[in-house]
């Protein structure tokens, strides 16, 4: 029997990818970066110039275009994604959706496949995606494991864990699902952290 656990441990090893083992292709300043998702990435508890991406987009100054909709289903999201990209022509999508779908107790084996078409929809245009989970709502907010899935299926960078962090604490959060300017300069942060750690800057 230990003659096979070996080669096993070695191909779970060989297949398993982190986050730090997915390079980004280095960020340039004359294309934008498309910010997509719902409420989270509108900035709703905060204004929208104080949203992640607008501080994200003075962090790295770099235009970051926010096309967040408030109370969107992942379904929805995937059928406006897909003209924002020929539209705009984004260097990186920072895809952060599925809230909505999650508070309403949707499917989300479907949620998670809707995430996926829009990370195709990105790849085929050789657009780089970094996806942003959002956490399951209770008392101790838990990961979704649909998120870490999709990533690891579609092989992108994801953050899993900063936007937990930040409605874990009173005075960065404005209700029990958003974030407040302070949590959304937090996530900015991480995301910049996130994008240094996997070679999109210098």
């Amino acid at each position: 029997m230990k003659h096979f656990l070996l080669p096993l441990v070695l191909l779970t090893a060989l297949f398993s990818c982190s986050d730090s083992d997915i390079k980004l292709q280095p960020l340039n300043q004359q294309q934008p970066i498309l910010a997509f998702g719902d409420s989270l990435t509108l900035g709703q508890g905060a204004t929208e110039k104080l949203s992640y991406p607008a501080q994200l987009a003075a962090l790295l100054n770099i235009e970051v275009i926010n096309e967040g909709v408030n109370g969107e289903l992942s379904i929805d999201g995937l059928k406006r994604l897909e003209l924002l990209l020929d539209r705009y022509n984004p260097q990186l999508l920072l895809l952060c959706h599925g809230g909505n779908d999650v508070l309403r107790k949707q499917d989300l084996n479907l949620m998670a496949d809707n995430l996926k078409s829009m990370v195709r929809l990105a790849q085929d245009r050789s657009i780089q995606v970094v996806l942003i989970a959002v956490p399951r709502p209770s008392l101790i907010l838990s990961p979704i494991k649909e998120y870490q899935q999709v990533a690891d299926e579609m092989q992108i960078v994801i953050e899993n864990e900063i936007i937990s962090e930040v409605l874990q604490q009173p005075k960065m959060h404005s209700d029990m699902v958003h974030p407040n300017h302070l949590g959304y300069q937090k996530i900015a942060e991480a995301v910049k952290q996130l994008l240094q750690k996997n070679g999109a800057l210098g």
